[in-house]
């Protein structure tokens, strides 16, 4: 069976501004989709905006948003004009870790962050989306997981949690939307060397650098490639879950490293 053509499809992506989200970004616009662009740094996502649209000739339109902001993110997808409120495909990839605590010495203020974006946040902005998706009869939600929501590690607890949760949802939503012509993949990346380690050890660089000494890491583009892959499958074909890791790491806290 033919693969879908993703040209001309209107994308939503959250968290697009560096890392796995701006890699997602860049392929599904040299796929030809139009981008709705959604990320709290506005400077970053307007120049992202600008590249992508004079770069393959795609259509363009830029949210400054905050998936933790319910009504925010309710208001942005109501006002969105009409030539981009058919949205075709969701890719909820914002998220992310802070600090690498034991539970009872933990940071309350970490756990919120967390919980707010990666599990409150990713159901805001598909409880706006998916009713279009569910009316039109088509459409396909991304989740972007992680290997911690299969395997719990010390100090990544409520990190762990989360990504849990981002599984289990997107189980829920292939039950909930069976038969109504939509489909919900979750992409779980191991070990990606982005702005990852940085963001959950508040900026300590030299720490975040340790994360991936002596091994070679997954790359943004790669997980930016699985999601092309998992998105252009023949209609017929949903995949729930992908796994990747990095040839030298084994699981959530197993890796080969040479120094």
């Amino acid at each position: 069976m033919p693969s879908i053509s993703l040209k001309g499809q209107v994308a939503f992506v959250t968290g697009v501004t560096s890392g796995i989200g701006a890699a997602t970004a860049r392929a599904l616009a040299a796929e030809g989709v139009h981008l709705i662009l959604a990320a709290r740094r506005a400077e970053r996502l307007n120049a992202l905006a600008a590249e992508l649209a004079a770069q393959h000739g795609i259509e363009t339109y830029a949210i400054v948003l905050d998936v933790r902001d319910a009504d925010a993110v309710a208001a942005a997808v109501a006002a969105l004009p009409e030539r981009w409120q058919a949205v075709d495909i969701l890719v909820n990839n914002a998220g992310l870790s802070r600090g690498l605590d034991k539970l009872h010495e933990a940071d309350l203020q970490d756990w919120e962050e967390m919980i707010d974006t990666n599990v409150k946040g990713l159901l805001y902005v598909t409880r706006a989306v998916l009713p279009g998706m569910v009316g039109r009869g088509r459409g396909h939600v991304v989740n972007v997981g992680s290997v911690a929501g299969r395997d719990a590690y010390v100090g990544g607890n409520v990190y762990c949690a989360t990504k849990a949760a981002v599984a289990m949802l997107t189980r829920g939503m292939r039950m909930d939307l069976l038969g109504a012509g939509v489909r919900v993949t979750n992409i779980e990346p191991g070990m990606v060397e982005t702005e990852f380690s940085q963001v959950r050890f508040h900026g300590d660089e030299a720490r975040a650098a340790k994360v991936y000494q002596g091994m070679t890491p997954l790359t943004a583009e790669d997980i930016a490639e699985s999601i092309i892959w998992s998105l252009n499958r023949p209609a017929h074909v949903n995949i729930q879950d992908m796994l990747i890791l990095a040839t030298a790491q084994a699981s959530a806290t197993m890796a080969h490293r040479t120094a």
